[in-house]
């Protein structure tokens, strides 16, 4: 029987959700303690790679069992189990078919950026006090819409069988405390990229583009020409949808 597990973590302590040897990772941490808990070895698929210090407000992985199980009390005892950076919010079974990761057909990423100085907020933000015009960011982030290869933004040696992504929203917003909200989503991402387009289009936001470069710069398909990637905490994992589940 097939289970799907949602959850949300905090990746500041985590190299990451893939198991690595010797390396904490969230992914080893809950089939540590989903292994305890039933008693056998026990590995799970998760719905993509998120890197070292990023976060998850949503994430989905599976769980394969010979018995049915009662998933309200192993949510509870996981839960009880794991340290507090990572929570269950529920598990509830699936087709046996359905790939947490495979028969995913969305994803959204969602990062923020702070422009003040603010203690609570700086292992969730990047802390950034350059003024930035979010228009010309927007317009920018236009271009991602028409764009299908992101091989400017892809993680160098990362093995990408393609770089082809199809985004369908990409959107800078002011909250009313001032903090930015760059929400990007689209049918996969590439290792980095997130934090590659958010570096660059900060640095449109800030002057050091225009928009016409930052198009010229997606199109280049040259990985060096992109700015350096925005730091890690700003940045969370915040849906991933299937199919029937799309409007």
């Amino acid at each position: 029987m097939r289970y799907f597990i949602e959850l949300q973590y905090d990746g500041k302590a985590y190299c990451g959700w893939q198991r690595q040897p010797e390396q904490p990772t969230v992914q080893g941490t809950l089939e540590d303690a989903l292994s305890k808990l039933l008693r056998r070895p026990t590995e799970i698929v998760g719905a993509g790679r998120t890197d070292t210090g990023v976060n998850a407000s949503f994430y989905v992985a599976h769980l394969d069992t010979l018995e049915e199980i009662d998933c309200q009390h192993i949510a509870y005892k996981l839960n009880a189990m794991l340290p507090q950076d990572i929570a269950i919010k529920r598990i509830y079974s699936v087709e046996d078919d359905l790939h947490a990761r495979f028969d995913a057909v969305e994803r959204e990423y969602t990062y923020f950026l702070s422009p003040v100085k603010a203690p609570f907020r700086r292992h969730s933000a990047w802390i950034y006090y350059i003024p930035l015009n979010v228009e010309r960011m927007n317009e920018a982030a236009k271009v991602l819409l028409t764009t299908d290869d992101f091989t400017t933004f892809a993680k160098l040696n990362s093995n990408n069988k393609t770089n082809i992504c199809n985004v369908s929203h990409a959107e800078w917003v002011t909250e009313e405390d001032g903090t930015l909200r760059f929400t990007i989503r689209a049918d996969r991402f590439l290792r980095n990229m997130v934090r590659a387009i958010v570096g660059t289009l900060v640095d449109v936001g800030r002057g050091r583009y225009t928009v016409e470069e930052f198009a010229k710069i997606v199109a280049s398909r040259d990985l060096s020409r992109a700015s350096s990637g925005a730091p890690p905490q700003g940045l969370f994992l915040s849906n991933v949808k299937y199919k029937g589940q799309m409007q």
